[in-house]
């Protein structure tokens, strides 16, 4: 599964949540593998870069169902703010994120071991006032 490597935090103690957030992770794709195979595959592209580029589409119309779940529209009277909602839409994200994902070959650990390299890179860039 998943080496339990420093934390990069600074608190120098091995990560011990890291394995079983991994485990989650799994879990999440073994549903989404689920979910995959009952659909029907009629209308969904051939090729991986069709399919990564309708799962990209998906993505961003299900974060626009996100977004107006706020009230991001400054010129209108704000209405109740509705976290079920948005958690809801969130998901359907993630559904989407986790398939493009497998389409594209990521594992649980490559997703944790690139999300790692990332955010150490966001975090220089951070420091460098990028």
């Amino acid at each position: 599964m998943v080496s339990r490597m420093p934390r990069k935090d600074g608190g120098g103690r091995p990560d011990a949540d890291a394995s079983a957030a991994a485990d989650r992770l799994e879990e999440i794709f073994e549903l989404q593998r689920g979910l995959a195979s009952m659909m029907k595959r009629g209308r969904y592209p051939e090729g991986t870069e069709d399919r990564v580029s309708a799962l990209c589409t998906a993505i961003m119309h299900e974060a626009v169902e996100l977004q107006r779940t706020t009230n991001w529209k400054w010129w209108k009277t704000p209405t109740e703010f509705d976290r079920t909602e948005a958690r809801e839409e969130l998901i359907d994200i993630w559904h989407f994120v986790i398939q493009a994902s497998l389409e594209l070959g990521l594992t649980p650990d490559d997703i944790l071991a690139e999300y790692r390299r990332k955010n150490e890179i966001n975090r220089d860039r951070q420091r460098d006032g990028y």
